[in-house]
């Protein structure tokens, strides 16, 4: 059962959101600044929520980590008291929560409405741009015992990738994926006492001396054989293609779409044009994208989106626009020398 919805009123950047979502692929583009990564962390916070129990607002304290806990400090900001809404749906279920810019876990200036959200659990997982597996002999621990800066996301990721195998034989589409990753990074991964190695041709190997890049797709794989990602789960992608080489983006677009041809709903937040013209040149013509470009509305000054089902339709694209500036530069220059 995927997310249908996500409202935000008067939340961190956003005055006024209402924005239905794709039960397939979710890319959003835009500008820093414009909420990406906080519509994805609102989401990710209502889905583990179904699973988990937490109540919603404490899941957005840990997640956002407002300075003092203090969930007030979510509110838009501007002179006076004002409030705060978040609420997200799916199917006939909705969760939201609502507070002021006063409003402070110890204090009961929390109004908090669920509806049947919690009837059926929902699994998801959020890979934030930094990784962490490289990192995380004894974090968990360490988050556990003590009040270190970290968001919730990097133990929760954690959490999601020691989980053991499911039982029985991996099937058939999940093998396909397993392969394909496996052959991407030249190997399988393993877990030995809390740490993560990945086992290729030329011998095994701790996380920590390999690339960046290669650990990302390694966790996806990770998360894709211990049964996190199935149909029904959600997943959330904070800039992938960071220090990831642009060769591999067309096997990770290749992985994302077959994923969510299982049924799994994905959210991805991008800077890349490559991931971009990667995905749209390898999604099929049935499969379910749709592109949230996040912008400051010109007559407002405030956060607005714009939703496409085509890549060419997305508008503003600031990533677009980006390189054109550059290609028309480099052909000016280039029939600037030839003039001389």
């Amino acid at each position: 059962m995927t997310l249908t919805k996500v409202k935000l009123e008067r939340f961190t950047a956003f005055d006024s959101l209402d924005l239905p979502l794709s039960p397939g692929v979710n890319v959003l583009v835009g500008a820093n600044g414009t909420g990406k990564t906080h519509l994805m962390k609102v989401c990710y916070a209502a889905c583990d929520v179904a699973k988990s129990g937490v109540p919603f607002p404490d899941k957005l304290i840990s997640v956002f980590l407002p300075s003092g806990r203090a969930l007030g400090r979510l509110v838009k900001r501007q002179k006076g008291s004002s409030m705060a809404v978040a609420e997200v749906h799916r199917a006939s279920r909705n969760i939201s929560v609502s507070f002021s810019n006063h409003a402070h876990p110890s204090r009961s200036a929390i109004a908090k409405r669920e509806t049947r959200w919690a009837d059926s659990s929902l699994g998801s997982v959020y890979i934030p741009v930094k990784e962490m597996l490289s990192n995380a002999p004894g974090f968990r621990s360490l988050y556990a015992a003590r009040e270190v800066h970290f968001e919730e996301v990097y133990a929760d990721i954690l959490d999601r990738a020691y989980l053991p195998a499911l039982r029985g034989p991996v099937d058939r589409p999940r093998r396909r994926l397993l392969n394909a990753l496996k052959k991407a990074v030249d190997g399988k991964v393993l877990i030995e006492k809390e740490e993560f190695f990945l086992r290729t041709p030329q011998g095994k190997f701790e996380f920590s001396l390999l690339a960046e890049g290669m650990r990302k797709l390694a966790l996806l794989w990770i998360l894709i054989q211990n049964g996190t990602l199935l149909s029904g789960s959600v997943l959330f992608w904070d800039e992938p293609e960071t220090n990831l080489n642009p060769k591999l983006y067309g096997v990770l677009m290749d992985v994302l779409l077959e994923l969510q041809r299982l049924g799994v709903q994905v959210f991805l937040a991008t800077h890349d044009y490559v991931i971009l013209e990667e995905l749209n040149l390898r999604k099929k013509e049935e499969d379910a994208v749709a592109f949230h470009s996040l912008h400051h509305d010109k007559e407002t000054g405030e956060i607005a989106c714009n939703t496409a089902s085509n890549y060419l339709d997305i508008h503003p694209n600031a990533i677009a626009e980006a390189f054109d500036d550059l290609y028309d530069r480099e052909i000016e220059r280039s029939l600037g020398s030839l003039v001389k």
